[in-house]
């Protein structure tokens, strides 16, 4: 392997929307809640599933 000094890596973080999956508006929470729970939905939107998991 030659010329190892020119060897660049890229930063390919996949950037998540904040869209929710449900309600299709646009939430800071929907991160948050991908990170904790893995699914993409407001806290409305969690909210309401809580209460009615239909």
């Amino acid at each position: 392997m030659k010329n190892d000094d020119h060897i660049v890596l890229q930063d390919n973080k996949e950037k998540t929307d904040n869209f929710c999956e449900q309600c299709k508006k646009e939430d800071e929470s929907v991160t948050q809640n991908l990170i904790m729970h893995g699914y993409k939905i407001c806290k409305s939107c969690n909210l309401a599933k809580t209460i009615f998991p239909i």
